[in-house]
């Protein structure tokens, strides 16, 4: 099963694999630690809550380095809208994982 990342908006974004993430047409972007999110080069970004990756403000977990690219994991197919969740009180930051 795939583990889709969805944007404030409800559409899909990304998804999960393994510790990896990806956007929508299977390029990896980012990893994850525990629930901390960085780019591929380390840069923190944010954290997984609720399938969105959001800035808690909790400050700044520092570069975890490159761990190297996974490759393409392909296209998963799209789950659709699932809705809006309305504002969380955090900023959705997905789309600085795609700069």
């Amino acid at each position: 099963m795939t583990d889709y990342i969805y944007s404030q908006n409800g559409q899909a974004v990304g998804y999960r694999r393994g510790r990896f993430i990806h956007d929508m047409r299977g390029s990896a972007v980012g990893q994850i630690n525990g629930t901390h999110v960085h780019k591929l080069s380390g840069a923190y970004v944010g954290e997984l809550d609720g399938d969105m990756v959001l800035d808690k403000r909790l400050g700044n977990f520092g570069n975890i380095g490159n761990p190297g690219n996974p490759g393409n994991a392909g296209n998963p197919g799209n789950p659709g809208n699932r809705g809006n969740r309305g504002y969380t009180g955090y900023p959705d930051v997905f789309e600085k994982l795609l700069k």
